[in-house]
């Protein structure tokens, strides 16, 4: 009865029409925002199902994967990952994440500490604000050093059934690890998993329920415009393998079209400066794992044969890899910028390729084995490993000049055309507020309530997703995907 209750009290919007384009994390979430609120919300998408971008795996929440990027963008993160936890709990592995530095890298880990030091003051500071922000853990332990005589105590420890505190994470990782490779000390930090599988389960299984949002899946978009008097916008859109097409109107138009953002600027002569960036994650199977494994990620220098080493777990043996080498998650050529004469980034044929059809599979297997390989240099016995899946897969659009940037969200073109130019997934919320913010000024928006719901996130359809159905809806999803359960199941 709540549900329904909650849902009518903010129904009393007024009849604006607002078209969403692309139903990726981005795309998905301002469509659940929207219609949580009563907003009438068409959601499009042309392919079959929402969620099937790019990999995601962690919530970065602070940014403890990236060293390059600035305090503020660290800050921007932490916020917006707690956001995001509180909205999407059924989505989040709760385990904590070890940063280590080999010996090769130019960096100390005492390097780290000014800035954990503020993400800890930080995160112990909205929780005072409100205690419902303390979803991270216990602020005073966002983060742990642990020195090489503390790992080899926790190594000579059983494996532990249930972590009951941080150093049972600890004991499968202090067993394998190869200390004579590393500096110390090493980091435990609060950096938890985002699962994609179940990321779009509770997307669909809440826009199903929503009645202010329609889907259209399978269906692109092949013309925009704006309307003669300027007040709104004409959208024509046609089924994928067939000859219908069918034009709407709307009074405000969202691009959420990921790395093919341009595409839709380009139809309306929008220019825009942005990047795009093809990368790749890899699934391995190490059916002799034992015990729990934290995420473990391996400081190096992006792009060089030492690049970034990062192994996230998931259930009965499965792993996430990345290496950022360019053997491996990145490739030659797989950065690219607009230009003056269009909006959106030209990837090279061979990678559209890969997003629109298949990988070869010897191509699959060698890149997996190379990132085998590549964090078997820290943890010996991953050799046993063996590729398991095709990679996860995708291009990353990421705006303005800078390749570094990882906090973005929202900007705008003209009067009642918004682009959701997220670069990671917790960012999505920030950008749905942005929008919601300028539907309010623009007018589109009046109601009392919707400014009642601006500065709070307003999910109560969303949040009564249970915990078995999304497991269903999640697997089913991994299968049709051709991917292994195990990655939409809680670790």
């Amino acid at each position: 009865m709540n549900q329904v209750t909650n849902h009518t009290e903010c129904s009393s919007l007024n009849n604006a029409k607002v078209a969403i384009i692309g139903a990726g994390v981005a795309g998905s979430t301002i469509a659940l925002r929207f219609a949580e609120l009563g907003i009438n919300t068409t959601l499009i998408e042309k392919g079959p199902s929402l969620v099937n971008g790019p990999p995601i795996c962690h919530l970065h929440a602070g940014g403890n994967l990236y060293r390059e990027i600035s305090d503020q963008q660290c800050l921007t993160l932490l916020q917006q990952s707690i956001d995001t936890v509180k909205v999407y709990p059924q989505c989040v592995n709760v385990r904590p994440t070890v940063v280590a530095l080999p010996l090769t890298d130019k960096g100390e880990p005492q390097d780290l500490l000014p800035r954990l030091e503020m993400l800890r003051d930080k995160y112990k500071a909205l929780v005072q604000q409100n205690p419902s922000n303390e979803v991270l853990g216990d602020p005073q332990h966002y983060f742990r050093l642990f020195e090489r005589a503390d790992l080899e105590r926790i190594a000579q420890r059983e494996l532990p059934k249930k972590a009951l505190c941080d150093e049972d994470w600890l004991v499968a990782f202090a067993k394998q690890v190869n200390f004579d490779k590393l500096k110390f000390p090493l980091v435990l930090v609060q950096e938890y998993g985002l699962s994609a599988f179940r990321f779009a389960a509770i997307v669909s299984l809440a826009i199903e329920r929503l009645p202010a949002c329609t889907l259209q899946t399978n269906s692109r978009v092949i013309d925009i415009s704006a309307k003669e008097n300027g007040a709104g916008w004409q959208v024509t859109t046609a089924v994928n393998n067939d000859d219908r097409v069918n034009t709407a109107h709307y009074d405000y138009v969202i691009n959420a079209c990921g790395f093919k953002s341009g595409e839709l600027d380009d139809m309306l002569k929008a220019k825009r400066q942005r990047m795009v960036e093809f990368k790749a994650a890899y699934v391995a199977h190490w059916p002799q794992c034992q015990g729990l494994w934290p995420e473990v990620v391996f400081y190096g220098d992006r792009g060089t044969p030492q690049g970034m080493a990062q192994l996230t777990p998931y259930p009965d043996g499965y792993f996430q890899l990345h290496g950022m080498t360019q053997a491996i998650t990145l490739f030659e050529d797989g950065l690219v910028a607009s230009c003056e004469q269009s909006a959106q980034p030209k990837l090279p044929a061979r990678f559209i390729k890969k997003i629109d059809h298949h990988w070869p599979e010897q191509l699959v297997n060698d890149r997996t084995i190379g990132n085998i390989a590549h964090i078997a240099q820290f943890i010996p016995d991953f050799t046993q490993a063996i590729t398991a899946a095709k990679p996860l897969f995708g291009a990353q659009q990421i705006p303005g000049d800078d390749p570094d940037l990882r906090a973005a969200d929202v900007s705008f073109h003209e009067s009642g055309y918004a682009r959701a130019e997220i670069v990671k997934a917790s960012s999505a919320l920030a950008a749905a507020d942005a929008i919601l913010e300028d539907l309010l000024e623009s007018g589109l928006v009046t109601s009392a309530l919707s400014k009642r719901y601006l500065n709070e996130h307003y999910f109560p359809v969303s949040l009564q997703c249970q915990a078995d159905e999304v497991t269903a809806r999640a697997e089913q999803l991994a299968q049709e995907r051709n991917y292994p359960i195990a990655l939409a199941n809680i670790f």
